[in-house]
């Protein structure tokens, strides 16, 4: 489902297309994620490389959210924002606890380059993190919540994997962050940043299942 961020929502439930296009264009939709979750030989290694790249992108504070929150915002969205933050505070600490179980990054030809590149990703997060552009960086906020959900699944994989228990997920669900980016919207202009914002978010997110894709094949190659 390809949004135009240009293309005003105005006249729909941005809530409802703000969902819709996670599902659609974020990692529940991509391959490798859906994959992680099946039996296999190698699948202890794929799933040590998924967890400590997550970390990298998403281990840090303050990350997305946690900027996107300092934005100034309605009251309701602040009560979002807040949530957003102890929830993935949350999530932060739990996926720590899952890498360390994990043991070493898995051995994988090419580890430089892709080193550079989730680094490359992370900074661009931090840039949509930190726009001044009213809506993005709590566009990316909202995305990044309502992408977990499938990011989640594969976390919970490696952690019963590791042996490490899984914590319940605190995060805003989809029907409050929907309510949160409605109560957001005051103008075209918000409503397109926002968009804008959530679609990159899981433009990177999609580009971190195939660096992943790509380091499995190699070792399978190697």
């Amino acid at each position: 489902m390809a949004l135009n961020a240009h293309d005003s929502v105005r006249q729909a439930d941005v809530g409802e297309i703000l969902s819709a296009l996670a599902r659609h264009e974020g990692s529940a939709s991509h391959s490798y994620p859906i994959m992680k979750l099946s039996a296999g030989a190698a699948v202890a290694r794929d799933l040590a490389d998924a967890v400590h790249y997550l970390c990298t992108l998403h281990g840090r504070q303050p990350g997305v959210i946690d900027l996107a929150a300092t934005r100034p915002a309605s009251p309701r969205v602040n009560d979002w924002a807040g949530a957003a933050v102890a929830g993935f505070a949350r999530e932060r600490a739990y996926l720590t606890r899952v890498v360390v179980a994990a043991g070493p990054l898995p051995s994988t030809p090419g580890q430089a380059e892709s080193e550079a590149a989730v680094i490359g990703q992370r900074h661009a997060l931090e840039m949509l993190a930190r726009s001044d552009r009213a809506g993005c960086a709590l566009g990316a906020a909202m995305a990044l919540v309502l992408d977990w959900r499938a990011i989640r699944s594969v976390l919970d994989a490696a952690a019963k994997r590791f042996s490490v228990d899984a914590p319940v997920c605190l995060l805003p669900n989809a029907d409050e962050t929907g309510e949160a980016a409605a109560a957001l919207v005051d103008h075209p202009r918000v409503e397109r940043a926002l968009m804008f914002g959530a679609q990159q978010i899981l433009i990177q997110q999609r580009g971190l299942w195939d660096l992943l894709e790509s380091r499995q094949q190699a070792r399978k190659d190697y």
